[in-house]
């Protein structure tokens, strides 16, 4: 059974920006080209599940009107990250004192007062469960954090201890990649 984990295309905001939560729209062109090179590869009467943020929707929507027959469910629980005050800011402008706190309790610190780390896992394992139980291959039109934690879900584990457990390889804006599970 496959998952297909695909990330939004590039958004409409400056360049280091922290924007996890934020919903913020992705570019519209970018997102058309990720669309057409998607709508080829996947599978037909796929369902697609869906970040309820736009950067995310206007992708599904795209790939439903180029495959109608992709169905599409929003999900709360694969949107992005939620980094409190930090949203919004450039990284660069975020004391390095406070980031700093984060790397040092990764699992539980609030980075910006959000969301932290345990509860993003445990958001996504859910989501994760249910796609299994369902033996159903699927598709999620999502965000870098959420497919970060999806690998790890697909390597057996379920919690973070420390920062360096993070996956540092990341997926390109528009792109898509396949998980398998038994």
């Amino acid at each position: 059974m496959r998952l297909w984990l695909v990330r939004h295309a590039e958004v409409a905001a400056p360049p280091g920006l922290c924007y996890g939560a934020s919903d913020l729209p992705a570019d519209a062109a970018a997102t058309r080209a990720a669309a057409r090179a998607l709508a080829e590869r996947l599978p037909h009467g796929l369902c697609l599940q869906v970040s309820p943020l736009q950067r995310c929707e206007l992708l599904a929507q795209s790939l439903q009107a180029l495959r109608p027959d992709l169905t599409l469910k929003f999900d709360a629980r694969l949107r992005e990250f939620d980094f409190g005050t930090w949203e919004g800011r450039p990284w660069g402008d975020i004391a390095r004192a406070e980031f700093d706190a984060w790397l040092a309790d990764f699992a539980l610190a609030r980075p910006g007062g959000g969301e932290c780390v345990a509860e993003l896992m445990a958001r996504v394992a859910l989501a994760w469960d249910d796609w299994r139980a369902s033996g159903r291959e699927a598709a999620w039109v999502t965000h870098a954090g959420v497919i970060r934690a999806a690998r790890l879900l697909a390597g057996g584990r379920r919690q973070v201890a420390a920062a360096t457990d993070w996956p540092a390889e990341g997926l390109a804006f528009g792109a898509s990649l396949v998980l398998q599970a038994g």
